[in-house]
């Protein structure tokens, strides 16, 4: 993945997720996605943070739309690897995030979501406080 590549990703990533259109967010990831976060094992208690499969996926950004409705994503930074991607971004609350995103051809195979240390973002993005 190339620079241009990378920012046409993110940005169709981050326009996909202010219009809370998952479908558009879950066309680039694999049917056999595995996607790790904190605020996952927040929202969807029996998944310990790890959650397997698009439909998962699916059910676990649903339910975090529907906890967090004014969920909004501002990029600050996007950084490229060997079929590796990083989006650094901040959220509704303020908060600075990563999406580590791990591909496999075009579509994102791993997904990790990553919250500054120390810090109260992880608990207000959850919660919506």
């Amino acid at each position: 993945m190339n620079t241009i590549q990378a920012d046409k990703f993110a940005d169709s990533w981050v326009r996909a997720w202010n219009a809370h259109d998952l479908e558009t967010v879950l066309s680039h990831f694999s049917d056999d996605v595995i996607f790790a976060s904190p605020v996952a094992a927040q929202l969807m208690v029996q998944s310990d943070g790890v959650v397997v499969g698009k439909p998962a996926l699916r059910d676990y950004w649903e339910e975090g739309i529907r906890a967090i409705p004014d969920l909004h994503f501002e990029v600050l930074g996007v950084y490229v690897g060997v079929d590796t991607l990083v989006i650094n971004y901040r959220n509704q609350k303020g908060g600075l995030v990563n999406e580590v995103l791990i591909f496999a051809g075009d579509h994102v195979k791993e997904g990790y979501g990553t919250y500054l240390a120390g810090g109260d973002d992880l608990a207000g993005t959850a919660r919506g406080a």
